[in-house]
């Protein structure tokens, strides 16, 4: 059975988790809502690039350029983004049961044919992955520590040399989608070869009429790389700020449970205490009537 000093040193150890838990809570607070400001700004300008494209691809018909054209699949290289630390609930658990199950299910023919590769963004990702019987082809970690544009940019390039030269036929990027502070969507998108930019009831968007100068081709061949490095910088914007409310929702969660274990263990300390001191009533009375009858 504890003593009451051994529930006093776990009351202190407990109240310490908990200030460490808050301010984890408060650092990730103060940095998604920069998080917040930096994917809002970006998702605007990657949609746009998006719809363009398609317009002009509806216009022009079949392009001739190779990014957009579907060839049979071969060999499949799935981009998975994780986060560089832990304490962020399922955050990353959830991306990774998600591989597995696309390597399980989707992509089992590539996978048991060793034609599956990964790009591993985010320690968590590599750590795991390399202890399984996983292809790693690119491993990426702590880039979230400061993320910058050039690394998007050096990423797609890799994927689009690979790409066209044959080595890959389609790209599928996994990543957390932020939706708020307390919900992230798991998405797994094609990101090579190009998809047109579609409603969500499937049907294509309608455009108004545009004349391009100098030509729609030319155009389109100059925003193919600005739309792929622009996709895959929103990718990295979306999940690093899930990564911070994933991780001020898990803090805020810990914190609120160790003020109730805090309760629990002061209630079981005041127990233990008062029966300490009514032992040693008894013990002192016993000792006086002991006296007495002496």
């Amino acid at each position: 059975m504890a003593t009451l000093r051994d529930i006093k040193r776990r009351i202190v150890g407990v109240k310490n988790t908990q200030q460490i838990t808050k301010a984890m809570k408060m650092v990730a607070a103060a940095r998604l809502r920069r998080a917040q400001e930096n994917i809002i700004n970006a998702r605007p300008y990657s949609k746009k690039i998006l719809e363009v494209l398609s317009h002009l691809l509806e216009l022009e018909g079949n392009s001739n350029n190779p990014l957009f054209a579907e060839r049979k699949v071969k060999n499949v290289a799935v981009v998975l983004v994780t986060s560089d630390r832990g304490l962020c609930g399922g955050f990353n658990m959830n991306i990774i049961k998600k591989v597995e199950e696309l390597a399980a299910g989707e992509l089992r023919e590539y996978y048991a044919d060793g034609k599956l590769s990964l790009y591993c963004v985010g320690k968590k990702g590599v750590d795991y992955f390399s202890r399984k019987d996983y292809k790693i082809e690119g491993s990426y970690p702590y880039i979230f520590t400061g993320l910058k544009f050039d690394f998007a940019v050096k990423l797609v390039n890799e994927l689009k040399r690979r790409y066209l030269s044959g080595e890959i036929d389609r790209v599928i990027i996994v990543y957390n989608e932020f939706k708020s502070v307390i919900q992230q969507k798991i998405s797994d998108e094609q990101f090579l070869p190009v998809k047109p930019f579609e409603k969500k009831d499937g049907s294509k968007e309608s455009f108004a009429e545009f004349i391009y100068e100098p030509d729609k081709s030319t155009i389109i061949d100059k925003l193919i790389p600005r739309h792929l490095n622009a996709q895959m910088w929103k990718v990295l914007l979306e999940s690093y700020a899930a990564e911070l409310g994933a991780r001020m929702t898990a803090m805020d969660m810990a914190t609120e449970n160790a003020k109730e274990l805090i309760k629990s263990l002061q209630l079981t300390f005041n127990k233990e205490r008062q029966a300490a001191i009514t032992k040693e009533i008894l013990e002192i009375v016993s000792g006086a009537n002991a006296l007495k009858e002496s």
